[in-house]
């Protein structure tokens, strides 16, 4: 074991710094603060002493209450104003109020001629008072004090002065200290290792090859002799690529909170700005701030935002803001040592638009695949969400993964708290296997939509339609199992039929055709049936036309145009104007797939004619229960004549309780779907 002592470098001093940098900003904001506190308290107490009511007087009337002994005292100001309080008998002869008593208080305003003329009258007064034997009226003089023409002049401008600044440091609508004065920062996270609802690999079900990949990376940084003493190097960068929900966020939140040191967040929008020259910017300082705290890690979480290849879009030219920050990232990323202990992990589902110099060795080594869950990562992936639900015996956790091929780490968190939802919903105590049933049609086939009422033409043209798909699907080795079959609108759908998807690496041609019949045995049944065609199959022609294209443009799989495919992994075909093949081939590609969707409507209606009978009673028994399950097929058309590796699944699935549905109003009228 090595005895070599590691640098203690931790995510304590990001947060060291950015309590510093709080810190300042508290001082100015206290100072702001007491700044308005001060003015406050000027208006409120400049003037606390209570005088009583006041009253704005001529001067002439002004004299006559000073002549007849109405005043007190007087008080003379340098802007030739004065004022005087009134003495308290005269109080109801001044203002009239008679309600105060004896203790009222008064004063009264006027504007005099000047200071010189007034006190010449005041002389006069006190002469004739002292003739009249009655005491002379206290004369004062003072300086008029405007305290808030003080403030507006003097004070106020600096007031706002420091407020202005200290907004524009806070930034124009941005947080973090990156605002005018920071708009070249970069906006980052800094993870906090001592956070209490941090995430681990713990936290993290499935996903085992990119753990593994993931966790060399930690190990590196916590032990780096362990690899360099053998002359290894550890990769500068990993990316994450994969489907949308597959958790590659998560994968990097779990590094965060394993990793026991610096770990800067950012997502690819974070370098886009307004202004020329930021995202570049904004990408030095990020790197320049790992660097400082090396062993760290990067990650850029959808990095194609910046990470587009440079040249395919043909509407902006060279000296695009996203292409100088792309041109400065990969600078960056190549321009360090290759100890210097800083590895970039990045995320995204759009690795096919990631520019090449992106993804060389050097940059990105690793680019490590986050593919939706297997059968048993959905099993860890449910025992993780299930922790905090309240279920029942009934929840069986290997039957829920097997009803959820295709589905991602986000969609069986869906489902668990769908399937709580609708337990609460339906004020049940504890969450059973029926309401994970009806969360994942829920997901599926969207909400039922109990309040839309069809016709009985519109009700028996969608059972003959979805009987069809059933009776071809239940028929057909290589077509997907059959689970159940409804006729009760969901979503967008008015009918709808649950299959259970085999889960196979490879797919050949004939899983293709099989599943193409399948497809179209809707509208053959409306065809064959019903003599009719209607717009309910749209969504199944439109998958039919598409998988049929890609068998003869991508596969390679029709008899013209044998071991030949046009598909483009690059993307570059999506931003040209031409198509990588010639107009003869275009006429070639059309006939060939409308040759392959003819010949699996001819059979879809072959098998229908062959099995009429039980597609007749399927489909009145759709219009009288509205529902039917894999158990109601196998009782009218028998035994599944081939076994798949779902078959097992939809044994299980006859052990579930169908509710009785109830029946549905109908019109008598018809309309026009």
């Amino acid at each position: 074991m090595s005895t070599e002592k590691k640098p203690n470098l931790r995510p304590d001093n990001g947060r060291k710094n950015k309590n510093s940098k709080n810190k300042g900003r508290g001082i100015i904001s206290t100072i702001l603060y007491a700044l308005m506190f001060v003015i406050f308290a000027l208006w409120l107490f400049g003037n606390k002493e209570d005088n009583g009511p006041q009253k704005d007087l001529s001067y002439t009337k002004y004299q006559s209450y000073i002549r007849n002994n109405a005043i007190e005292s007087v008080t003379v100001f340098d802007d030739n104003t004065s004022k005087a309080k009134v003495r308290t008998e005269s109080y109801v002869l001044v203002f009239g109020d008679p309600a105060k008593g004896k203790e009222a208080k008064g004063e009264i305003k006027a504007l005099i001629p000047s200071v010189d003329e007034f006190t010449r009258f005041l002389d006069e007064v006190n002469e004739q008072r002292k003739t009249d034997s009655l005491p002379a009226i206290d004369v004062s003089y003072a300086k008029s004090r405007d305290y808030w023409y003080l403030i507006l002049v003097n004070v106020l401008p600096f007031v706002l002065f420091i407020l202005f600044i200290f907004w524009m440091s806070r930034g124009i609508g941005g947080g973090a200290g990156n605002g005018i004065f920071g708009v070249g920062k970069a906006r980052v996270q800094l993870f906090d290792k001592d956070k209490k609802d941090k995430v681990t690999f713990k936290d993290v079900a499935g996903l085992s090859g990119a753990k593994q990949e993931v966790e060399e990376i930690v190990s590196f940084l916590k032990n780096p002799k362990k690899y360099t003493e053998l002359g290894g190097k550890i990769p500068k960068g990993a990316l994450l690529v994969g489907p949308p929900g597959t958790g590659k966020t998560l994968l990097a939140k779990a590094v965060a909170g394993e990793a026991n040191v610096p770990f800067f967040s950012m997502s690819g929008s974070d370098f886009v700005e307004m202004f020329v020259g930021v995202g570049a910017s904004r990408v030095r300082d990020l790197f320049r701030q790992a660097k400082e705290k090396a062993p760290s890690i990067i990650f850029i979480d959808e990095i194609d935002a910046v990470g587009r290849a440079r040249g395919k879009n043909v509407m902006t030219g060279g000296n695009d803001e996203r292409e100088s920050t792309l041109n400065q990232l990969l600078t960056e990323m190549d321009g360090f040592g290759t100890n210097s202990g800083v590895i970039i992990l990045a995320a995204t589902n759009r690795a096919d638009v990631l520019d090449s110099a992106l993804l060389r060795a050097g940059r990105f080594d690793r680019q490590i695949h986050v593919d939706l869950p297997d059968l048993q990562e959905r099993k860890e992936i449910f025992n993780v969400h299930l922790k905090p639900i309240k279920i029942d015996n009934t929840v069986d956790v290997d039957f829920l993964a097997k009803q959820t091929p295709g589905f991602s780490g986000a969609d069986i968190a869906n489902v668990c708290n769908e399937a709580a939802l609708i337990a609460a919903r339906n004020s049940h105590k504890h969450v059973g296997k029926q309401d994970f049933m009806d969360a994942v049609d829920r997901i599926v086939g969207g909400l039922e939509r109990k309040t839309k009422i069809m016709t009985d033409e519109e009700k028996r043209s969608i059972a003959y339609h979805e009987a069809g798909h059933a009776t071809i699907s239940w028929l057909l080795e290589y077509a997907n199992p059959l689970v159940k079959v409804t006729i009760v609108p969901r979503g967008v759908a008015l009918g709808a039929a649950w299959y259970l998807p085999e889960e196979r690496q490879l797919t050949n041609k004939e899983h293709i055709l099989d599943e193409l019949c399948s497809l179209l045995g809707g509208r053959a049944a409306e065809q064959l049936f019903l003599d009719q065609t209607s717009t309910g199959a749209l969504n199944d022609l439109e998958r039919a036309t598409k998988q049929a294209y890609a068998m003869v443009a991508y596969y390679g799989m029709s008899d013209k145009l044998k071991d030949v495919s046009f598909y483009d992994s690059t993307g570059r075909y999506d931003y040209g104007f031409t198509k990588p093949y010639s107009e003869n081939t275009a006429e070639v590609i059309d006939k060939e797939t409308a040759a392959i969707i003819a010949e699996q409507m001819k059979r879809a209606k072959k098998i229908l004619s062959d099995n009429k009978d039980g597609h007749h009673a399927m489909a009145e028994l759709l219009i009288e229960k509205e529902v039917i399950t894999s158990e109601d097929v196998e009782r009218i058309l028998g035994p599944r004549p081939w076994k798949s590796r779902g078959d097992e699944i939809i044994e299980a699935n006859k052990t579930v309780e169908q509710p009785a549905p109830k029946k549905r109003k109908t019109k008598t009228t018809t309309t026009t779907i």
